[in-house]
């Protein structure tokens, strides 16, 4: 059954988890012959190629990132300055939900619009979605939601919505616990189909991930601290970028690991990079259902990361396909690292296993997923 699929988020393709989770799903749905259109709210600011003639559509509702709601100073009459701001705020929403209603009543009726974000649910909420079925997700864990300004913006905006899906079912239990009853999961699907392995013959642990608190490269580096002194001949090789960069630099010399850290910067390539190395390592305050570890999985190469988060422990089996350490907890991952760097044995026989165990979150078992709940909501 070929279905009109409309995927709305903050941008069409942000270079980060979530913008390549939306592309990828896109093309996912394409190649099962939906017709697919891609809709972000603002441009993005470090953007990805999306490679020639994608398979789908794309449209921004913005020419330019829209501003933020401006608080007023005393009497609300007398702050004209912000009354002004928030009515032309205001009106630029609306007429960029009214373009998303255009795309919508462009659709055969039945179409299903997949909101990939809250920020973006602000405007879809205010554009017309009558007719069609309107999923709003949620890609980060319950904790990580609660503890920011998101976690009130979903109990405003996916309380009506036709579901709402979380990323794991220990995530969908904790939001039918705030009263919703419209709630499912469904995890990423690795973006990698059938990488070459990697050898595990370089000595180098690698990183990806945004340069900022929520990534915790800053425990990363206290990690390394801790571990290189006992294998002076591994690298720590760390791709990404951010607002801490400079910051994170600092603490590195500080730390005397200059000689033993590599700032590798953005990559696309994200297979070649796991190829390079033996250990793939996760420092996160906080996740989703993180992507990365699922890519080094399909290179084979085994994981280490903070038990931060359900999705981190559905794809990791401690023990099995990787290493936990509790969140937080420097010197556990540090011993966990010490082991793995230790061991090659231990290294090739957690790899494969890793690579074997992350087929379940294959593409196409993934996607079969997705069919399976569009027909459950289309009875």
């Amino acid at each position: 059954m070929t279905r009109d699929i409309v995927l709305v988020g903050n941008e069409v393709n942000e270079l980060g988890g979530v913008g390549r989770w939306q592309t990828s799903m896109a093309r996912l749905f394409a190649e099962r012959g939906h017709r697919v259109t891609v809709v972000g709210v603002a441009p993005p600011g470090a953007p990805f190629d999306l490679g020639e003639d994608p398979p789908f559509d794309t449209l921004t509702l913005h020419r330019e990132r829209p501003s933020a709601p401006r608080r007023t100073r005393g009497l609300r009459r007398l702050d004209l300055a912000a009354v002004r701001h928030e009515a032309l705020r205001e009106r630029e929403m609306r007429e960029a939900a009214g373009r998303l209603s255009a795309v919508l009543r462009a659709r055969r009726p039945g179409a299903t619009v997949i909101v990939t974000q809250v920020w973006a649910m602000e405007w879809v909420a205010l554009a017309d979605t009558s007719g069609h079925t309107v999923i709003g997700m949620s890609h980060e864990s319950f904790d990580t939601s609660r503890g920011s300004s998101r976690f009130a913006r979903i109990k405003e905006h996916y309380r009506d919505v036709d579901r709402l899906l979380l990323l794991t079912r220990e995530d969908a239990d904790r939001w039918i616990g705030q009263g919703f009853n419209h709630v499912g999961f469904m995890p990423n699907p690795t973006p990698l189909r059938s990488p070459a392995p990697s050898p595990r013959t370089d000595a180098t642990v690698v990183s990806i991930g945004r340069l900022g608190y929520e990534k915790g490269v800053d425990m990363l580096l206290d990690t390394w601290a801790e571990v290189v002194p006992r294998h002076p001949g591994w690298r720590l090789r760390i791709h990404g970028a951010g607002p801490d960069e400079e910051a994170l630099k600092r603490q590195c010399s500080e730390l005397g690991l200059d000689g033993s850290v590599e700032w590798a910067g953005r990559t696309e390539d994200v297979a070649g990079a796991l190829r390079r190395s033996s250990v793939f390592v996760l420092s996160s305050r906080g996740e989703g259902f993180p992507l990365a570890p699922l890519e080094a999985m399909s290179c084979a190469v085994p994981c280490v990361a903070f038990d931060c988060a359900p999705g981190v422990r559905e794809i990791v089996r401690h023990e099995e396909d990787g290493l936990l350490a509790r969140p937080g907890n420097v010197l556990e991952l540090a011993r966990h690292l010490d082991r793995l760097l230790s061991d090659a044995a231990l290294r090739d026989r957690m790899g494969e296993r890793a690579r074997e165990n992350v087929r379940r979150f294959s593409p196409e078992s993934v996607t079969d997923r997705w069919e399976r709940l569009f027909d459950l909501l289309e009875r």
